[in-house]
């Protein structure tokens, strides 16, 4: 019976894996470069940046924005001050930035601050094509206009560009999420592309049209972007990915430091899982829709630390228990995800010191079951807290 036990986990288990490899094979025939626009650009974009208590990094990111190769007048940046108890909003406006000041005690969150930002900008009457959504704490790529300008001309009408970490040899936790996201921010996205999937919403460097966020009320939850981009496909649009529009985030120095932010994203996705994933796979059927389908998917395979330290239980009791099939089956999936991994590293052209970084992850693995741990206990976080960084 035991044994049945693992053999059924094990075959649960390696339908994922298999999944992830699916993704990955796709990923590798994607184009890696939008191709550039007939004539000189005309969109024109709002750049949106919620900050709450950003003085320290918000200034940086405005200094990446001067420096975009994009003419001026065919962008602005407004940032939604929100909350702040130290001088973002005049560091804003030194850097360039319209300000908006926002305080609101009852409605304390990200969500929040975007739809009330994108109210006023409305009810100021501005016009633009496009808006970028970015976090305070990002740096971009000069040509993230351009490539997003591109693909507005084009048709489409919500991009995800590529959400990397800043500098991820900074130390071996850095490094680690960098693997995390190269995975879940590069490889997936490319092979949902080629596959006909969306490439969901991570956050930052989100691109959308006017009719899309004037149609769709931004979410007030814990996993905005998230919930955001369950409201669009179900309502048939469709996410794309632009690998050559690069954002990079400041990401916390340790682990300990990591752990609201990791918190507030697994209890968001633990959330969506409750309440998307039923209703997606039902639309799949109905609708005989990939899209929707791979959509579910993406909710229901865990983080790859969980799935990882799942497959070595599972490894493990197949092996106390003497099952040559289960013992073998562990292998195979353990595996697949190193292949996985290895695949998205080179396809994201990771510095060797994430490579190296790798031999941490058994630590990493256990810091991320004792969080999912906690979570599942019902410690929960219920606001949008800044996450606490180093200097850099």
């Amino acid at each position: 019976m035991l044994q049945a036990i693992i053999l059924a986990a094990e075959i649960v288990l390696a339908a994922m894996v298999g999944y992830l490899l699916l993704l990955t094979a796709a990923a590798l025939f994607a184009p890696r470069r939008t191709p550039p626009r007939a004539g000189p650009p005309t969109s024109r974009f709002a750049i949106i940046v919620p900050a709450h208590n950003e003085a320290r990094l918000l200034p940086q990111l405005l200094e990446s924005l001067r420096a975009l190769d994009y003419p001026r007048e065919l962008f602005a940046v407004h940032v939604v001050a929100d909350n702040c108890s130290d001088d973002t909003a005049e560091l804003g406006r030194a850097g360039g930035a319209v300000v908006h000041e926002r305080v609101d005690t009852q409605h304390i969150g990200k969500g929040y601050a975007l739809q009330w930002l994108l109210e006023r900008l409305w009810a100021q009457g501005l016009a633009y094509d496009g808006a970028l959504f970015l976090d305070a704490d990002s740096l971009v790529s000069p040509n993230l206009l351009r490539v997003m300008d591109a693909r507005l001309a084009r048709g489409e009408r919500a991009i995800q560009a590529y959400y990397a970490v800043r500098d991820p040899g900074r130390a071996w936790s850095i490094s680690l999420r960098s693997v995390a996201l190269m995975l879940l921010h590069y490889l997936r996205p490319q092979g949902r592309m080629v596959l006909g999937g969306s490439a969901g919403l991570k956050g930052n460097g989100m691109v959308f049209v006017d009719d899309v966020l004037r149609r769709y009320r931004w979410p007030a939850a814990l996993t905005e972007d998230l919930e955001y981009h369950m409201l669009l496909i179900l309502g048939g649009e469709r996410v794309t990915f632009a690998p050559d529009a690069v954002v990079w985030a400041e990401m916390p120095g340790s682990l300990a430091a990591a752990q609201s932010q990791n918190a507030r994203w697994e209890r968001g996705r633990l959330e969506a899982v409750r309440a998307h994933v039923p209703r997606l796979l039902a639309a799949a059927a109905r609708r005989r829709s990939f899209l929707l389908f791979d959509a579910a998917m993406e909710q229901i395979i865990p983080p790859f630390a969980i799935l990882a330290a799942a497959s070595l239980a599972c490894l493990a009791a197949a092996a106390a228990l003497g099952s040559p099939v289960g013992v073998g089956l562990g292998l195979a999936i353990l595996a697949g995800q190193a292949a996985y991994t290895l695949a998205g590293l080179a396809l994201a052209r990771a510095p060797r010191r994430v490579y190296a970084a790798l031999l941490y992850a058994p630590a990493f693995i256990l810091w991320k079951v004792a969080l999912y741990a906690r979570l599942l206990l019902g410690i929960k976080p219920k606001s949008w807290v800044r996450t606490a960084r180093n200097d850099v």
